[in-house]
């Protein structure tokens, strides 16, 4: 059993080290053969400017959901959510894009992140194609 553990995990580490370059790669596993994708996973965390008053803030998060709602219309942008007590982490988004470039270009329009509420950070994720929450 060790055996074949470690077997499919040196699998999937060399399917992923190939794979870097490509946003898909197949996974076999036993009968099954999963689709791996990857997208941009986003953490949005507090900005260094939080100084605003209620009524800019309240403009900022206005704005910030009209860039959310503009990025989830164009199907670049597949998830996003604040987190419950999330204390310095507010919130995810998760892109269906090529590169993280790509997804910062998108988020870098929030107003959320222009005034300073919020600062980005993205690192690549593998998920099985097709994934969703229920």
């Amino acid at each position: 059993m060790y055996v074949k553990a470690t077997f499919f995990i040196f699998l999937f580490a060399i399917i992923c080290f190939q794979s870097l370059a490509q946003r898909e790669f197949k996974m076999p596993d036993g009968d099954t053969t999963y689709v791996m994708k990857r997208y941009v996973f986003m953490l949005l965390n507090e900005g260094p400017n939080r100084t605003h008053d209620s009524v800019m803030v309240s403009k900022i998060q206005e704005g910030h959901m009209k860039h959310l709602n503009e990025m989830a219309q164009t199907g670049k942008m597949v998830i996003a959510g604040p987190f419950d007590k999330g204390g310095k982490h507010r919130g995810i988004l998760i892109f269906d894009v090529d590169s993280i470039s790509q997804a910062i270009r998108m988020e870098s329009n929030d107003p959320a992140i222009l005034s300073g509420r919020l600062e980005m950070d993205a690192i690549y994720w593998w998920a099985a194609k097709g994934s969703k929450l229920p």
